[in-house]
């Protein structure tokens, strides 16, 4: 994944006016049309573009881009508005964030492991005689949101429109949601179907992966150095130093303090046995003591 990463960086550096500007608004007007004719036509319109792999092979192949515009179905006007209104601030923070190259490589990556994953779904249900909607754009829009999450978790937005709540509490509510999902596909035997919201999580890996194991190698750095014998003996030692002695620093070869010089600095070397701290006038020039 880190590769791949690269390589599309490199992508973007090397075509900064590849895609399409303001692309989340082209997808919400669409869904802004699309709503409105299938209210005009009885619910039939949005029929017509999605993605069912019987009609794609039968010559309809705009349904493989037209699948993006048919709105999740919700009979609520005022939840839709909200909803395109959450994906069109996610969306543009995204584009500005990245750039439109690095915004429009990941939607449209999201569009087409869709596709795949509605044909994969299609083989094992009729093939090519598929009647039924294989794919949706619902788990590409919410890779949006985890990555939206990933690079702003403690925005706060209005749970229920009534309760303040960080962006990454509810990241993780929805991964939890997902991972539920994934649960009753398999536990019906419907595990084709689980590839869903596998692959929308494999569109948000395949761009923060990189990132998510740096960190990981960082929070497990910080754990193992914290919990270390060293560190809790030195904590102690500090502690109990400060509290007898009045002083937390002095220097084993001047005798100051940090209660004496509040403003000098004070190290411990690492070449002397125990913990011996020496200030910053003696901290490379004294005599390293060894055990015996």
């Amino acid at each position: 994944m880190k590769k791949i990463s690269a390589a599309v960086d490199r992508f973007c550096y090397n075509h900064p006016n590849f895609g399409i500007p303001n692309l989340m608004l082209v997808v919400i007007v669409g869904n802004i049309i699309v709503y409105v004719m299938d209210l005009l036509s009885s619910y039939t319109f949005s029929s017509v573009l999605a993605f069912i792999p019987a009609a794609i092979f039968q010559g309809q192949i705009w349904r493989l881009i037209s699948f993006v515009f048919v709105p999740e179905s919700s009979s609520n006007v005022i939840f839709f508005a909200i909803t395109l209104y959450f994906y069109y601030f996610i969306g543009s923070q995204l584009e500005r964030y990245w750039g439109t190259a690095r915004f429009n490589v990941f939607y449209f990556a999201g569009v087409l492991l869709s596709v795949i994953t509605g044909l994969i779904i299609a083989a094992f249900n009729g093939g090519v005689n598929c009647p039924y909607e294989t794919a949706s754009i619902y788990y590409v829009n919410m890779s949006l949101f985890f990555s939206f999450a990933t690079l702003y978790p403690d925005m706060r937005v209005l749970l229920f429109y009534i309760i303040p709540i960080k962006v990454k509490y509810l990241a993780w509510l929805d991964a939890a949601l997902f991972v539920i999902q994934i649960i009753r596909y398999c536990l019906a035997g419907m595990f084709v179907y689980a590839l869903l919201p596998v692959i929308a999580l494999l569109n948000y890996f395949i761009f923060f992966g990189a990132d998510l194991m740096g960190a990981a190698r960082r929070t497990t750095r910080r754990v193992q150095h914290q919990t270390s014998s060293q560190t809790i003996h030195f904590k102690k030692a500090a502690k109990e130093t400060q509290q007898h002695k009045g002083y937390l620093h002095k220097c084993c070869v001047c005798g100051r303090t940090d209660q004496d010089y509040p403003d000098l600095e004070f190290r411990y070397c690492s070449k002397c046995a125990g913990y011996r701290c020496y200030c910053i006038d003696h901290i490379n020039n004294h005599v390293h003591v060894t055990e015996d």
